[in-house]
């Protein structure tokens, strides 16, 4: 079969295209505005991309089309695919009728957190010997794919509640059918789609209704807005984890003003486990424990799931280390979200401890854009000790007035290479770099650190 697909290189159809070249299939594909780590691993592949959205590209004559969310209706290509006859579906509902049909299905959902969940948990059933199938929207380090079909029953996907489609706007989740499933927290996101948190807890529970009796459903019992989705109805026996000590709730507990690298796997009162692993900040240890708990529902046991985490290499953009020049240190993060921004620097925090932190940010997602958080900003911001902003043409707030609580340490910038610029004046031996989009950032990354190797050292 030809499966052609439309927005190839975004994170979830990247991997749709990964899936269908390993079950055999010919898969070609096109997108715009292509970058690293997605556009690598198509080229590896030998999947043929095509640049751009021209209907010429159907001339292809697939078998069928995947669309991704990406296409709109008045789309030039769409429009001669809706006119071609050819046939077309969504990203969701060809992984669920073409490889999830007949695997136990892990979908691991939230507003946060869900790519190192995802990676966690399919860690530990490959360590376990299961040999998972596995959709994620990043790069875990153990795998160095975002996808792969696996041989063994199990099959781990991302669960987003982004629409499906122009055709289909229904969450991508609904059409997974999980048998266990995963709620780690549940904020307002998506703002232009969902107008408040209620519209996403619909959603959710639309998902909470297919998963049936003999599963499971692991949720975040520290979230109001998750255990208020429990109650909107659920058939299926539920593990609570992040909720009070003394309940029977799993807990993530770290030593006194730890980074939470190291923590204790506590259950009510009891510690069940200890470990130590690479992944610093109290959100991560929460999504490890919620990864622990849908592994133990799958067979795996939990002292084999610590041994993986042990063992777990983290995932691209995911506090990611870019490089270290002169001291120094630039990571990589994929954090757009206050909620999210916030978690990624007290993680950094507690790991460098007074060292100079140096928080990049880009408003990049389409709430951000609106500025839908613009309230929330400042504080996700506070621990850092300066702050960057970048007002792409795309934000039209006052991104200035957001951070204005911040005073001098906080500044906007309106052109990478200004920004480039300023960093390059202001970074010494001993800062620390956090550089969180949700997009390519214009690859600032690389060329922050090619900029400091040729100035040379410089010290506070």
């Amino acid at each position: 079969m030809h499966v052609h697909i439309l927005g190839i290189c975004g994170t979830f159809m990247g991997g749709i295209a990964a899936l269908a070249r390993a079950a055999g299939h010919r898969v070609t594909g096109s997108d715009q505005g292509v970058y690293p780590p997605m556009s690598d691993q198509l080229a590896a592949l030998g999947i043929e991309l095509i640049e751009g959205y021209d209907p010429q590209q159907l001339k292809l004559q697939p078998d069928i089309v995947v669309v991704g969310n990406v296409m709109s209706r008045g789309n030039a290509l769409i429009e001669a695919l809706l006119e071609s006859g050819i046939p077309y579906t969504s990203g969701p509902q060809w992984l669920a009728q073409h490889v999830l049909a007949s695997r136990w299905t892990l979908a691991v959902a939230g507003t946060h957190g869900k790519t190192t969940t995802s990676s966690v948990l399919a860690w530990i059933l490959e360590f376990a010997g299961l040999d998972p199938g596995f959709l994620i929207g990043g790069m875990p380090g153990n795998f160095n794919v975002s996808a792969r079909l696996g041989s063994g029953r199990h099959f781990v996907v991302e669960a987003d509640e982004y629409d499906t489609a122009f055709f289909d706007k229904r969450a991508k989740f609904v059409h997974y059918r999980p048998r266990t499933a995963v709620l780690g927290n549940l904020e307002h996101d998506h703002a232009d789609i969902y107008p408040d948190v209620a519209a996403i807890q619909w959603q959710f529970h639309q998902l909470l209704r297919m998963v049936p009796r003999h599963g499971l459903v692991v949720a975040n019992a520290g979230d109001a807005n998750v255990m208020q989705v429990i109650e909107m109805g659920c058939w299926t026996p539920v593990e609570r984890f992040a909720g009070s000590a003394a309940a029977d709730s799993w807990q993530a507990v770290a030593p006194a003003g730890g980074d939470y690298s190291s923590f204790a796997v506590m259950h009510g009162e009891r510690c069940v486990a200890t470990l130590e692993w690479s992944m610093p900040g109290r959100h991560n240890a929460q999504n490890a424990l919620a990864a622990i708990l849908a592994a133990r529902h799958a067979g795996v046991d939990i002292d084999t799931a610590v041994a993986a985490l042990r063992e777990f290499r983290g995932i691209r953009r995911r506090l990611e280390l870019r490089g270290v020049v002169d001291g120094i240190t630039v990571y990589d993060d994929f954090a757009h979200h206050p909620t999210a921004v916030a978690a990624t620097i007290d993680g950094l925090r507690r790991r460098i401890g007074e060292s100079r932190l140096i928080a990049v940010l880009e408003p990049r997602s389409n709430t951000m854009k609106l500025g839908t958080h613009r309230e929330a900003l400042a504080d996700s911001l506070s621990q850092a000790d300066r702050v960057w902003m970048y007002q792409g043409t795309e934000v039209q707030w006052d991104v200035a007035g957001a951070v204005a609580s911040l005073g001098e340490r906080a500044q906007v910038v309106r052109e990478l290479e200004a920004l480039l610029d300023a960093l390059e004046r202001s970074l010494v031996a001993g800062d620390h770099v956090l550089i969180m989009s949700n997009g390519g950032f214009g690859g600032i990354h690389a060329k922050l650190l090619t900029r400091l190797a040729s100035r040379g050292p410089r010290q506070r």
